[in-house]
């Protein structure tokens, strides 16, 4: 499969793609490096992301898990830019828990383009966060799209 390495403001970020689509996004240096069309497309929507010149993303997707997992990442993938929902509200709208909602945000193979960070806890709290440093990037995120003040 192919790979591609940057350095984000996060650190190191590799996606990897098959079949036409983004597989993952991970943190820290991939094994390969190829500059597919796709992949390419997707390291520059995560570089104007991060210089706050893009606000959604437009790439295939297509991160490996289970079915329920998938509707919750379907719904992240509606919260806009800027706003937040909590681990509550998206278990109302898929019918299930919270627990089972953040069970999902940290299984979640394509962080910050499927936007896990947006979801928060009932009383405002940060919650988890699967990335790098756990929840300091899930701050530096949120700050990033001036949900949280610095």
């Amino acid at each position: 499969m192919p790979q591609l390495s940057f350095n984000s403001p996060l650190g190191a970020l590799t996606l990897t793609e098959e079949d036409g689509a983004i597989l993952s996004l991970d943190w820290g240096w991939g094994m390969g490096n190829e500059e597919t069309p796709l992949l390419t497309a997707a390291r520059d929507q995560v570089d104007a992301y991060f210089d706050r010149r893009l606000t959604v993303f437009d790439l295939p997707l297509a991160p490996p898990g289970t079915a329920f997992q998938k509707k919750v990442w379907d719904v992240m993938n509606t919260i806009p830019f800027g706003q937040t929902l909590t681990y509550g509200e998206v278990a109302a709208r898929l019918g299930t828990s919270p627990r089972a909602v953040g069970l999902a945000c940290g299984r979640n193979p394509i962080p910050i383009i499927i936007p896990c960070h947006r979801i928060l806890g009932s009383n405002g709290s940060l919650g988890g966060y699967s990335g790098l440093d756990g929840v300091d990037t899930k701050r530096t995120l949120l700050r990033l799209e001036k949900v949280l003040l610095a």
